[in-house]
């Protein structure tokens, strides 16, 4: 009997992935609640900073994009770069192309994945079942991965119901109506959840750090005519990152890190400005000192960029501080397999074809982006990643 190919993560990556693995003719469990961290992580309400374009999941046969759900679903096209793609529709999409290409998705979680003695892999599931792997497929995406830098801690940890909490865990922002919020961050996470928050009646403050000043992209309209276009705007840099991610785990790791933070961000996009600029109050600092509590609400000291401190106080504040990889995070990883795996400040060290140091294990979506750059952060990355992870695997295990 041919041992499967396990495909741990049941979004964009996840799904994508299963879906060439299949029509590879290759046996695959999937595992995972479809679109789970968009449908409970993303606030209500959200649109996608990325174009209709750039949303689709890759998929080895025609017919299966986001226009083509648009078709399927009866509702209206979503083509240009003008056009915007509400948070619902893209679940909706997801579940549909899970749906038409990845049909026997197990809505079970992965306990654990130990390394057998005789190659391949050993998985226990949360419904007690234990099997043996040929290859593994990591596309856990976001989950577990959400940063809260230490100068936001006020000892707990981030949780929607104490003084601080990350973005993704704030799904409904209807509950700050008429309270003072803080978002920290200058990303689009941060700028639409201030927006969304202040249109649900929240007076909000963002406070953003350093060099990520509050600023939007420029529209469609006003793009560069005369550079290639890429899923992320036109610029030579952009498209080379987007079409030819190939030589990119060659480059030195302090240049691929930075890229990964730098490249796209942070940067509202064109069509929130309107609903931001003069709703949302904005603090430029330096940098957030510390956070405390007075009176139980919670309070950011912090420097700015005279040199001086401020004090802000609300009752509640937003990390919108995004995710870091970190393989610590990933506990269904038994010990000695995590211990076996090369790394690069918490990150996976791949090489070609998405596979990790640890023969048969496989990592795309985010945490490969350290490895194939910042494309990896989004749903166009399934483009290049998909097809290429699937033929790896398929050739390594002929």
């Amino acid at each position: 009997m041919i041992r499967p190919v396990a495909v741990i993560g049941a979004g964009p990556f996840g799904l994508s992935t299963a879906a060439h693995l299949r029509a590879r003719g290759i046996p695959v469990r999937v595992f995972g609640d479809p679109m789970v961290s968009w449908r409970d992580h993303m606030p209500v309400g959200m649109l996608l900073k990325s174009t209709p374009a750039a949303s689709n999941l890759d998929a080895p046969q025609r017919g299966h994009n986001l226009v083509d759900y648009c078709d399927a679903a009866g509702i209206p096209r979503l083509v240009t770069d003008e056009d915007i793609v509400p948070v619902e529709t893209f679940i909706a999409y997801g579940e549909w192309f899970q749906e038409k290409l990845v049909p026997e998705l197990e809505r079970v979680r992965v306990v654990s994945v130990d390394r057998r003695a005789d190659a391949g892999f050993e998985l226990k599931l949360d419904s007690g079942e234990s099997f043996a792997a040929r290859a593994v497929v990591v596309a856990t995406g976001l989950a577990g991965l959400a940063h809260l830098p230490g100068e936001l801690n006020t000892g707990d940890g981030p949780t929607p119901t104490g003084p601080v909490s990350h973005s993704s865990q704030q799904h409904d922002l209807s509950r700050y109506s008429g309270k003072e919020l803080i978002v920290v961050g200058a990303g689009q996470s941060a700028l639409e959840t201030a927006a969304l928050a202040a249109e649900a009646g929240a007076q909000v403050r963002v406070v953003s750090r350093g060099l990520g000043r509050v600023a939007f992209g420029a529209p469609p309209w006003q793009q560069p005519r005369f550079r290639p276009e890429s899923p992320f705007g036109r610029a030579w840099s952009l498209w080379a990152l987007s079409y030819y991610p190939h030589p990119y785990r060659h480059l030195p790791a302090q240049a691929r890190h930075y890229l990964v933070r730098r490249v796209l961000g942070p940067l509202g996009a064109w069509w929130l400005r309107d609903r931001f600029e003069g709703k949302v109050k904005v603090s430029e600092v330096r940098r957030v000192l510390r956070t405390d509590t007075a009176d139980g609400h919670p309070a950011l000291t912090v420097l700015t960029h005279t040199g001086g401190t401020q004090r802000l106080i609300a009752d509640h504040v937003i990390a919108a501080t995004g995710y870091r990889v970190d393989l610590a995070a990933m506990d269904f990883l038994g010990h000695e397999l995590r211990t076996r795996l090369a790394v690069s400040r918490g990150a996976p060290k791949l090489g070609a074809g998405y596979v990790s140091s640890v023969p048969g294990l496989y990592f795309t979506g985010l945490p490969a982006a350290s490895s194939y750059g910042p494309v990896m952060r989004f749903v166009c990355g399934t483009e290049f990643a998909s097809p290429r992870l699937a033929r790896h695997l398929a050739a390594a295990h002929a």
